[in-house]
């Protein structure tokens, strides 16, 4: 257990973020499901901008690496192309 208390609230505040990048990650990665599920050109299209910026988020806090960012993005890109 921590001795100091700034090492207990470092555990208060790693366990905060933690879960908000728990529940940002999820979001994402259930957005990016829904898109690639869609049939209708027109509906992906709609979107397409959402879910890209969502992964452009996570890839600013960290939460996810940039290259894995843009490898999303360009997949997701590629199949709203092909509909």
């Amino acid at each position: 257990m921590a001795n100091h208390k700034s090492a207990l609230k470092r555990i208060r505040s790693n366990n905060k973020k933690r879960l908000l990048n728990r529940f940002q990650h999820k979001t994402a990665r259930n957005a990016i499901k829904k898109l690639r599920e869609t049939t209708t050109k027109k509906e992906a299209n709609k979107l397409f901008p959402k879910v890209a910026s969502l992964i452009d988020k996570l890839a600013k806090k960290n939460i996810i690496h940039a290259n894995k960012a843009g490898n999303l993005k360009s997949k997701l890109a590629k199949h709203v192309a092909s509909l």
